[in-house]
């Protein structure tokens, strides 16, 4: 079950309102129960720093998503918060992309990927949002072009897994990841590659969980690209995905 805060801006006031609306909305397999949030105060910060909005503009020009994801033990559920607009190094001029405020414009798999890639950091008590755990975002949701290939050549997100533990250990038990884990310098650089790659193959609107996926196997040396390798995927695959991502604007 998933929570979506569907923002408005009150004019001339210094407050974001979120409004409740009494309907529900079906994402893939798991249904969206739209609830009624309290006044956010006009001096809130977008908690999401690398954001690059303001309060109001994040909350107006985006959809916000919480999805709740049960977690084993006595744990308390974790919810993965996801934004329309992901963190990019290399910000373009305004207008020039199709998104918020001319960001690029993410597909909405894509996005819920980033999002459940910082919980599966937060689940690992990893500090950092790295390579594996865009990887792990991918597998986690699961319904996008880029997750049912990997599944189709034997990469599952079991697997991944365990091959991120092997690679990196286990975290201290009493360590406890911040909601939102800054993603590393080379997770940071697979987001910008997915965009830059995005348009050397022309794929057409976009950016979809395949671009972010070669992303991350153009990082070379990093954990994602790693665990991928002793998984069995390699630069044949990348063509064949690449190749699919060129010819179809379908995530």
């Amino acid at each position: 079950m998933a929570t979506m805060l569907i923002p408005r801006v009150a004019l001339g006031a210094a407050s974001v309102a979120c409004t409740s609306v009494s309907s529900s909305v079906s994402t893939s397999s798991s249904s969206v129960e739209v609830r009624q949030s309290g006044a956010v105060s006009g001096s809130w910060l977008c908690r999401r720093s690398h954001c690059g909005l303001s309060s109001a503009q994040c909350l107006s020009q985006s959809k916000l998503f919480s999805a709740a994801a049960p977690v084993s033990g006595r744990q308390p559920r974790q919810h993965a918060v996801i934004c329309m607009v992901l963190p990019t190094a290399n910000p373009i001029k305004e207008g020039q992309g199709t998104g918020p405020q001319g960001h690029p414009a993410w597909s909405a798999r894509a996005i819920k990927s980033f999002s459940m890639a910082e919980l599966e950091a937060r689940k690992l008590k990893y500090p950092n949002t790295g390579t594996e755990a865009l990887l792990m975002g991918i597998l986690t949701e699961g319904t996008s072009q880029a997750a049912k290939f990997l599944r189709n050549s034997g990469v599952s997100l079991f697997g991944v897994r365990e091959e991120v533990v092997k690679l990196l250990g286990k975290a201290d038990m009493y360590f406890f990841s911040p909601e939102h884990p800054p993603l590393t310098d080379q997770a940071q650089k697979a987001l910008d590659w997915a965009i830059e790659e995005s348009k050397r193959i022309g794929a057409k609107g976009e950016v979809t969980t395949t671009c972010m996926l070669l992303g991350i196997w153009a990082q070379k040396g990093s954990a994602g690209q790693k665990v991928l390798e002793a998984l069995g995927f390699d630069d044949k695959k990348v063509e064949e995905i690449r190749e699919f991502a060129a010819n179809s604007a379908y995530d």
